[in-house]
Order: C-alpha cells, then structure tokens, then sequence
C-alpha cells in the first residue's frame, strides 16, 4: 500500500512539474527571461526540430524527462503510457483510404451476403442499400469495381461521403459519439478475407502511396482521390524517443486493426501495441460483424475505436479494465500521461491525457476548442507538418455548436464543470509565428 501511495504521489508530482511548463510560456509571453530547458546527457532526446511550433519541442522533452527513466518517479514495473492517434496524426493522410482504394482500384470487395447490401452494415439505409445493388451486380465471389466505374463510384461515395452518388443519405441510426458507419464499413467490406490477406492488401497500399509524390491522386471509378501517405518524421522521433524513455506506446486507430498494424510497424509498433476497429472472426475469416467494448456485445456494431470508444477500448485494451466500467474516465494515476490527435474523434482520450495533450490542428471545431481554452495548460497546439492548414477565418464556434451530440445534434463545449467554453480565435497554424 505504501509503495502505491508513493508512486501516485511521485505521479502527481511530476504532472505538476509538466504543467508548470505550460505556464513558463505565459510568463514569456509577458516578456519574463525563462531559462532554457536542458536535458541531461543521458536521457533520450529528441533529435528533430523542424516543424515544432513555438516551445512545444521543450515541453515535450520535459515530459521526456519527467515521466521517463530519469525522472525520480519513473518505475519500469508500471511504464508510463502514452497513445497516438494514427491517421493525419503519425501520418499525412489516411491509411484506411488508401486501403480502400487499392481494393476498389483491385476488385477485392466481397460481394455481400445473399447480394443484400444491409448485411454489410447495420446503419446503412434503405435508398444507399438499393443505390448499391443497382450499380454493383452479385454475380461473383468478388465486386467488379476494376472495371465497373458505376459499382466503385457508388461505393467510394457511401465509403467518403456519407451519401450515395446522387446525395442521399447512406447511414442513420448511430450513436455520434461511439461510431461513425462509414469507418466502420471498410472493416466490414472486408468480410471473407483472413487478416493475413487484408495485411497483405494494406502493405500494397502503403507501398504505392509512399511511393507516389506527394500530392499525388489516384483514379478510383471516375474520379480521383488521395494517392500518397508520409510518416512525419516529428512523431516518429516522439515516438522513437517516448520507448526509450521508457514509455509504453500505443496507437488507437479508426482503421481496421490489420490495416494499422502494417503501418505501425514503421514507426516501431508492434501489433500488440496497435488497436484499431476488430472484426468478429468465423472459421479464420473476418466477418462484417465487429467487436464491441465495455457493455457493447461483439455483433452489437455499436462501439469502434472512435470518441468515446477509443477511451473504452484504451481502458480496456491496455489498462485491463472490463465491462461498462471501461467506458467511463479512470482515476488519474491509470490514464495515460501523454496523448496526441488530430481531430474530434480523438477528444476523449486526449482530455483523458494527464501529463501532455498534443494537437495536429486541421480545424476540428470540438477538439480546437478544448486545446485553445487550455484552462490546465496542458495542451499543446501544432500545425500538421506536411501541408498545414492556414488561419480559419471565423472563430471555432464552441459556445453554439461545436460539439455534437450522441443524437448527431449540434450543441456548446462544455468543461468538465458544465461551463461553456467561449468562442475561440485560430492562432497556430500554417505559416503562423509564436508569441
């Protein structure tokens, strides 16, 4: 017990220390001298400086050497644990895209079962199940989307979109905060491959797109779509440098498990430390059913690793947590001391994030809310560092409807104590210059 209470005091101790770093760039902002931060020659640095805004570099290598081997509270028996977002996060682009688009350019889509559409997804309304069936016939094993523009277009446009080609909406009926059907649906096209097929098809993928300019469009159908990924080389070194702090790094992802665990491993990830949308198996195979979290059922298909599903999968998956007490908040001392994300999906597990929350900023209204309003300067703010998104004009819209609603019903950014948090003004960004 009171090796415990020392450890958790350790912990709360060192969250101060990160902390205060956050408020050293208030009182430099102030005009106030602030002493370099200078890490000791043994402990893990990081090594790339390019493309980090402001003093974000230093604030994470404090973190480095806070929580990591040299801090005095560090105890390799209970790593500290830090989570990635993968997708615009690791990564320029999207992996399950480009998955998605190699099986469309390749004819890899199953024909559904017994050729209905419904069975691929539970959420999939009836004109999106009826515009498929006319545009792709179930004739064979797999979907002629190589040849056929009309069957890869319509999926492409329920897939990216959201709505079939002539604007009707593909799915309903979800819960906003746990799912969103159309990632949902790539892991349940896959149904009838093995997950050492799907990987195969993902290392495909990744191959071409990191090969491509950047830039680069693919034909998919008659249109044209992303056609190449870059690792950033900013969070490959985080990541590097996090393992040999000695860290424990994990990514959660909304792509398919197998898809993220062939990327992951460019970055040093092993596949246990890579969590993403499960399938349900059957006699070796993936299923369009998926797996669930917490209270979810496997085949519920009511839960991914999206919002508030990649904290239940989180506690879950790495802190051993089990039933409906994964989908709630777990006390401070288990969180994770750092997370990093790019977009409202990721907003539940970075808020969880006790140490260092690290944004990519693409102008997701909910998640640039809560890192400008800062109230426990925590968060960290970074442009994407590869093609940054410039100034958005209007303020973030978190005191009318930046956040949404487990019903998709638009609603104010509330903290943790009920209050509403004020519009917010966008400063980093592409191009901008630090205080």
């Amino acid at each position: 017990m009171f090796m415990k209470i020392k450890r958790r005091l350790a912990a709360a101790a060192a969250a101060l220390a990160v902390a205060g770093t956050g408020l050293a760039t208030t009182a430099q902002a102030a005009g106030t001298e602030q002493p370099p931060h200078r890490t000791p020659a043994k402990c893990p640095a990081l090594t790339v400086s390019q493309g980090w805004y402001a003093d974000n570099k230093a604030r994470l290598q404090g973190l480095l050497d806070t929580y990591g081997r040299c801090g005095d509270s560090y105890d390799k028996r209970h790593k500290p644990l830090a989570v990635f977002d993968w997708d615009n996060t690791v990564i320029k682009n999207d992996v399950g895209d480009a998955t998605m688009f190699w099986m469309l350019r390749n004819g890899k889509i199953r024909t559904p079962e017994r050729g209905d559409w419904r069975t691929t997804s539970r959420y999939l309304t009836a004109p999106a199940a009826k515009a498929l069936a006319r545009a792709c016939p179930a004739t064979g094993r797999t979907l002629p989307t190589r040849t056929n523009t009309a069957c890869a277009d319509e999926i492409a446009a329920v897939y990216g979109e959201g709505a079939t080609t002539t604007g009707k909406a593909a799915f309903a009926g979800f819960d906003h905060r746990r799912m969103e059907p159309q990632y949902a649906w790539l892991a349940q096209l896959l149904r009838g491959w093995s997950p050492a097929r799907v990987k195969d098809f993902a290392a495909a993928a990744r191959a071409e797109n990191l090969a491509a300019p950047v830039g680069a469009e693919q034909r998919v159908g008659t249109g044209k779509v992303t056609g190449w990924a870059r690792y950033y080389d900013q969070q490959r070194d985080l990541i590097r440098t996090l393992k040999k702090a000695g860290f424990d790094v994990y990514v959660v992802s909304a792509s398919p498990e197998p898809v993220a665990e062939v990327w992951a491993k460019g970055v040093g990830l092993d596949a246990r430390h890579t969590i993403g949308i499960r399938n349900v198996t059957r006699d070796g195979r993936l299923t369009a059913r998926l797996k669930g979290c917490g209270s979810v059922k496997d085949g519920a298909d009511s839960m991914i690793t999206y919002i508030d599903g990649k904290r239940c999968a989180i506690n879950e998956r790495i802190l051993g947590v089990r039933g409906k007490a994964a989908e709630k908040v777990q006390p401070a001392a288990k969180r994770q001391v750092f997370a990093a994300g790019d977009s409202d999906t990721d907003v539940s597990f970075l808020r969880d994030a006790t140490g260092l929350r690290l944004v990519l900023n693409r102008n997701k209204a909910e998640l640039m809310c809560r890192a400008y309003d800062d109230r426990d300067r925590r968060w960290l703010i970074n442009p994407m560092f590869i093609e940054p998104k410039g100034k958005q004009s209007a303020p973030y819209p978190c005191a009318t409807t930046g956040y949404t609603e487990r019903d998709g019903a638009q609603g104010p950014v509330r903290r943790s104590d009920g209050t509403v948090i004020e519009d917010q003004r966008d400063t980093v960004y592409g191009g901008s210059t630090a205080p």
